[in-house]
């Protein structure tokens, strides 16, 4: 996969930020292809006690999420672990391993935030910047923003909502579990990123693209430490 460069790496908080601050009106948000074949998942895993990080992209094809190929690269952490600069620890590894890839992906949903971030760019935005790909965060937890709890049913939802803005959705996929928080990263809005999380979705809570890249980078880690 072939991208060109978008910037260098700055190594310090003020200068870090500064380039959030820049690249945030270059983020585009606008609906989802409606035909989309392959959607990528994108995940790291870090080595315990050490600098080393592994970084993963699997991709698959819709609608049956069939892996169609698979890429991972082992890296040195150079940027110490700030919340809201994710994407300055994480992204280089994650650029390395997309210009492996041999099937680039129509989308690309990662474990982390997209515009739900205190300066609007988070990780699936800034790599969605430099791919210049659709992009979505799906995370775990919220990192900004305020709302209300969705209902307990599954595909139930509700408004991500920071500093009088729409930012995203918590979503439910799946009954009785905790929601996941979903924001676009780039070249997506929030209607159509929940439903590529929704479609990505299958018995468990997380989408199969990042469960898959989730897998990928500890059977990496394990690997490398036997």
């Amino acid at each position: 996969m072939r991208f060109p460069s978008l910037h260098t790496w700055p190594n310090d908080y003020r200068s870090a930020v500064a380039l959030q601050n820049r690249l945030r009106g270059r983020v585009i948000l606008r609906p989802l292809p409606k035909r989309m074949r392959l959607v990528a998942g994108a995940d790291v895993s870090y080595d315990k006690g050490s600098d080393l990080m592994h970084a993963g992209v699997v991709v698959m094809r819709l609608p049956g999420l069939q892996v169609i190929d698979t890429q991972a690269a082992s890296v040195r952490v150079t940027f110490p672990y700030i919340p809201g600069l994710l994407s300055f620890r994480e992204a280089p590894a994650l650029l390395e391993v997309f210009r492996k890839l041999r099937t680039p992906p129509d989308a690309v949903i990662f474990d982390g935030q997209g515009i739900a971030h205190m300066r609007g760019i988070g990780l699936a935005s800034h790599v969605g910047l430099w791919l210049g790909i659709p992009s979505v965060g799906c995370a775990k937890s919220r990192l900004v923003g305020d709302h209300r709890e969705p209902a307990d049913d599954r595909g139930r939802r509700a408004a991500l909502r920071y500093k009088g803005r729409v930012i995203g959705s918590v979503v439910r996929t799946r009954q009785g579990v905790k929601p996941v928080y979903v924001s676009p990263g780039h070249l997506a809005d929030v209607p159509s990123a929940v439903r590529l999380v929704r479609r990505c979705c299958t018995r468990f809570r997380l989408p199969e693209t990042t469960r898959a890249a989730h897998r990928l980078v500890n059977q990496v880690r394990v690997s490398r430490s036997l």
